[in-house]
């Protein structure tokens, strides 16, 4: 084979060898940080496990609010406990006792 075509051979192998690594290269880059790449998966499993968290807890909250809402629409003492501590009701012949909050230093 004559250097000529040896040179000629060896660049093709050169510029598919370089066409292919290029090829690769751009996957990589895509898989990492396209639309649907790596780090967009992480974020979203991320930001899903954060409302699965804020699911629950809202859920212990509605749980919560609907024991005291049958609470209060079956049990007199705990009107009575509710209009006590939230609007600062009281009985005729009872007098309150207020205490004043000691300051931090």
């Amino acid at each position: 084979m004559p250097l000529e075509e040896r040179k000629q051979t060896s660049l093709r192998r050169k510029l598919a060898l370089a066409a292919v690594a290029f090829f690769f290269l751009v996957i990589l880059i895509s898989s990492l940080f396209g639309k649907k790449g790596l780090i967009e998966i992480y974020r979203a499993k991320s930001n899903y496990e954060a409302l699965l968290q804020e699911i629950r807890s809202l859920e212990a909250r509605k749980s919560q609010l609907r024991k005291e809402i049958e609470a209060l629409q079956n049990d007199p003492r705990a009107v009575e406990k509710e209009a006590r501590e939230k609007l600062w009701l009281i009985k005729p012949d009872e007098k309150v006792i207020v205490k004043k909050k000691e300051e931090k230093r």
